[in-house]
């Protein structure tokens, strides 16, 4: 085992001085999770290509380090940062954000992804041709990575296309016996060495010959439109610890380090949106379900927000709802970055969250940037739902509703092109609005639980109502999600005093007796305990436990050392 200068020197002689970080200042924006996570690093390594990336992590197990892998850290259960300090080794943090590049593969039906591409330059690249990737705008961050989506299983918004997942991947694992390896299933022929297929790769060095058509692997979910079609199924639709969905570097959460990916891409169909208001959630349960089994196809999306979480939403996502209405979503990543690195310094001061304060205040003297309509019926309902079906379906979807709500409670409007955008853009600026409440009013919120849960698809009694032992404890409580696939984000902000971990434990309960999954659609992290299937497939993939420990709450010990390795 090398020490840890030794580890430092090759590190920096595989990527250059600039691209090794050290110190609690230059690693902050990298080791603290989005929402939860923080821990020592030795080093954060930034390399250019594949072969520093394999030259790197060819250091780092040499010298004994456990391996990070993170792409643009916006997970929110803290999967891709340290947690503590307690991993008896250094930790090498590798950003992949350099690491950019995206392939078009027969003719864009499918694509190659590199570890820093984002799904917002996949979404750009495919747009000429008239095509779009798995997932589109995210349900809770801007510029996640394609590769992050693949390995946490990550569902997001769209109803037919299902959680991330992908049979054609190139990656390096360490095996049992501590050597590090690397395997190309992308069925493109690249040649033998690693030097030859990452470079080779990396330059785009391959003709059409050389790509298979993957030997009956899947470059998308197979099954998942059929599956969330089943409402009377006691179970849920898709859920992070699904065995069925684990495939290599498909739900890995940093178990591999992967180089690439391969996926299917998406025809980009015209669409229309309408925009669905109620005081009764039985008119949604109906509504949903004549939408997943009463028309020939499934609507491309179908997103609910509770009124509490409009109202937070509107005040507290302002300022990211209107950066990207305005510049779109390209800019928003630097952005994000440069405020966190504000933070940073300012917070070396003792002066944590000035710069969310500000905003927040510049922000407040603008006026309302949500459309009238959609206030009207923040007005006078409740539950909200935004629904896009293809421009085909939508004559009938709107005659279907006419109908609907002539004999029960509620009502809708269909949105002109503006109305639905931003309707789906105020979706988006919901899921990040708690963070940004906590930060204002500090002295009143102890923290927020964050919970992505998905429940049994035949359950009727999806609109939680909590013990007032729980309720009680909270300042606010936030739901919003995927109605149709019954994938629903449950923010809630804990009053000063209170024990967030607590009040979690106590939903887990209440999840448990309901028959719901959790997570949902972000990898376990550190927050839960990894299910005995997960844990034991994330044991299959790093014997040694050289990458990511700690995940799931598994062992962060060498080797697994003597822990209950087979979960919890």
């Amino acid at each position: 085992m090398s020490d840890r200068n030794t580890v430092l020197e090759q590190l920096r002689a595989a990527v250059g001085d600039r691209h090794v970080l050290t110190g609690d200042k230059a690693t902050r924006r990298f080791r603290r999770g989005y929402r939860f996570g923080d821990g020592p690093v030795l080093a954060v390594v930034r390399p250019g290509t594949l072969l520093q990336l394999w030259n790197v992590l060819q250091a780092a197990v040499q010298g004994g380090a456990a391996i990070i892998l993170q792409a643009a850290n916006t997970g929110l259960t803290g999967g891709s940062t340290p947690d503590g300090d307690d991993y008896g080794r250094p930790i090498v943090l590798v950003s992949t954000l350099r690491l950019t590049g995206i392939q078009l593969l027969n003719e864009g039906r499918q694509v190659l992804c590199l570890p820093g591409a984002t799904l917002d330059r996949l979404e750009q690249t495919l747009a000429p041709l008239g095509r779009e990737p798995h997932s589109v705008i995210g349900s809770s961050c801007i510029g996640a990575s394609v590769l992050g989506g693949i390995c946490n299983n990550s569902g997001g918004a769209l109803v037919r296309r299902g959680p991330a997942y992908t049979e054609l991947a190139l990656y390096a694992q360490v095996d049992a016996r501590g050597e590090l390896q690397l395997v190309n299933h992308l069925d493109i022929a690249l040649g033998d060495t690693p030097e030859q297929i990452l470079q080779r790769l990396q330059s785009g060095d391959y003709s059409a010959a050389d790509v298979s058509d993957g030997d009956g692997r899947a470059a998308s979910d197979p099954r998942y439109a059929e599956e969330v079609r089943k409402v009377d199924a006691d179970t849920p639709a898709r859920f992070n610890a699904d065995p069925s969905r684990h495939f290599e570097a498909a739900g890995s959460a940093g178990k591999l380090a992967v180089f690439a990916v391969r996926l299917d891409t998406f025809e980009k169909e015209a669409a229309e949106v309408f925009y669905i208001g109620s005081n009764r959630t039985d008119s949604l349960t109906a509504i949903r379900r004549q939408l997943l089994t009463g028309f020939e196809r499934l609507p491309i999306a179908g997103e609910y927000i509770h009124r509490d979480a409009y109202d937070i939403g509107e005040r507290y996502g302002k300022d990211s709802f209107l950066l990207i209405d305005k510049l779109g979503t390209a800019r928003v990543p630097a952005a994000f970055a440069l405020k966190s690195r504000v933070d940073g310094w300012i917070e070396r001061l003792g002066l944590r969250g000035i710069t969310d304060r500000m905003m927040q205040l510049l922000t407040g003297l603008l006026p309302s940037h949500l459309p009238k309509r959609m206030g009207e019926f923040r007005q006078r309902y409740e539950h909200h739902l935004l629904l896009k079906v293809s421009a085909q379906d939508a004559a009938a979807t709107e005659a279907w509703l006419r109908g609907f709500f002539n004999d029960h409670e509620g009502g809708y409007f269909h949105c002109t092109a503006d109305e639905g955008r931003k309707a789906f853009l105020h979706r988006f600026a919901v899921a990040g609005a708690a963070v940004r409440y906590r930060e204002v009013h500090r002295r009143q919120v102890q923290d927020i639980v964050a919970l992505d849960i998905a429940l049994r698809r035949d359950d009727a009694d999806w609109f939680e109502q909590l013990p007032a032992d729980i309720d009680g404890r909270l300042l606010h409580k936030l739901y919003y999600g995927h109605f149709l696939c019954h994938v629903f984000h449950q923010d809630y902000i804990a009053r000063k005093g209170e024990d967030p971990m607590a009040i979690e434990h106590a939903m887990w309960v209440l999840l448990d007796q309901r028959g719901a999954e959790y997570p949902a659609e972000h990898n376990v992290g550190h927050l839960y305990p990894a299910k005995p299937a997960l844990a034991g497939f994330y044991r299959t993939l790093d014997p040694s436990n050289t990458f990511n420990p700690g995940i799931g709450q598994t062992s962060k010990a060498r080797g697994w050392g003597s822990c209950d390795c087979d979960g919890h």
